[in-house]
């Protein structure tokens, strides 16, 4: 018997199930701050996630901000060519070290009280500190991160968790990491979107929805031919591209999610990465960045206004989701076997996180 008016209790109503008799995910993980704070500290923090192309990161002193699980982080190349990371926190009082993006950085100066940091983090000057006693700038420096490139593209994290090669394990041998790399970053835009996090990578991480969400797009990818593999920390969505366009070329689109918040949607001659940046309990921030091989970024205007077509419609209908979650109403219902296998997967990597949280 169908158990979908049946209450929820929490974890206990939430278990792993084969594929075939999946449920969703509880609704509870989807509400309020207390869920936003465990997925920033046990999911978002400790998962590798895209943060910018390398090509950002090119000359001594380029650097990046960012926030990884709420936490602001800072990526730096020094004179050697090492690529830093860092938490964007000065150890005096928690000022920036950075305020945004930019290039030829000589030092990292706290735009608070000037503390200043040589680029592998290290304190060099501290204004009016002499009269501290045992203060001795040379035992201070600021907090690491971890940082990996994979494909021209740069990522970090910024507590423990698997490792990068355990995350992109097997991914190698589908997409040509050479050829990503070679690809130009053209131009980034980001997508706010009134829903938890999760539910804008739901809703990516299944074609079900495109008949009935995404009629254009229909036109474009083969939805009879969708398929979906599933890696150990990635899944991968493929369609044929049967017809030229001003956005796309024919050939295979290839969409790539990556535990936890990274999607790499591949066609050829282009790429584009996204990443879901928590904003608040029913807020998120899609982060997108395009990419074009050599002779292909004529393409770049139509895929931007198809681009914006497709997340209108992704955004009305996961806010319209995010609703019916909160409402207190909602059941978590069966999944499709045919279409929701990389829901499936990723709702059991969260369910293997919250039991792990502690």
């Amino acid at each position: 018997m169908d158990d979908a008016s049946a209450p929820i209790t929490g974890d206990q109503a939430d278990p792993k199930r084969p594929l075939a008799a999946a449920r969703a995910l509880d609704p509870v993980r989807y509400v309020g701050p207390e869920a936003l704070a465990l997925d920033q500290r046990e999911i978002l923090a400790r998962g590798w996630q895209v943060v910018a192309p390398v090509s950002a990161l090119a000359g001594p002193g380029d650097h990046i901000v960012r926030e990884i699980g709420g936490v602001p982080i800072l990526l730096v190349r020094n004179a050697a060519g090492q690529l830093n990371g860092f938490l964007n926190i000065c150890r005096h009082r928690a000022g920036p070290l950075a305020l945004c993006d930019g290039k030829g950085a000589k030092r990292l100066r706290c735009a608070y009280h000037g503390w200043a940091y040589d680029l592998d983090g290290q304190l060099r000057t501290a204004p009016e500190m002499q009269a501290a006693e045992g203060f001795d700038h040379h035992d201070i420096a600021l907090a690491r991160i971890e940082v990996e490139v994979w494909g021209g593209l740069v990522f970090a994290r910024t507590r423990p968790g698997p490792g990068f090669a355990e995350i992109m394990a097997g991914m190698d041998a589908i997409a040509d990491t050479a050829e990503l790399a070679g690809l130009h970053h053209h131009h980034s835009r980001i997508y706010d979107v009134a829903c938890n996090w999760k539910v804008y990578v739901d809703n990516y991480l299944e074609g079900y929805h495109l008949p009935f969400v995404h009629p254009d797009l229909t036109q474009v990818v083969s939805y009879p031919d969708y398929t979906t593999e599933l890696g150990r920390y990635w899944s991968l969505q493929r369609s044929p591209v049967d017809a030229e366009t001003e956005a796309y070329a024919a050939g295979e689109a290839l969409y790539f999610f990556i535990y936890p918040n990274t999607m790499l949607n591949i066609l050829p001659g282009r790429m584009q990465t996204n990443r879901v940046v928590a904003n608040g309990p029913d807020a998120c921030r899609v982060e997108f960045d395009f990419y074009y091989a050599d002779g292909e970024a004529g393409r770049a205007e139509a895929d931007d206004a198809f681009s914006d077509s497709v997340q209108d419609e992704d955004r009305m209908i996961c806010e319209h989701v995010q609703k019916g979650l909160a409402s207190g109403a909602y059941r978590p219902g069966r999944l499709s076997p045919d279409q929701e296998a990389g829901v499936w997967h990723w709702h059991n990597l969260l369910r293997d996180a919250y039991a792990n949280s502690g």
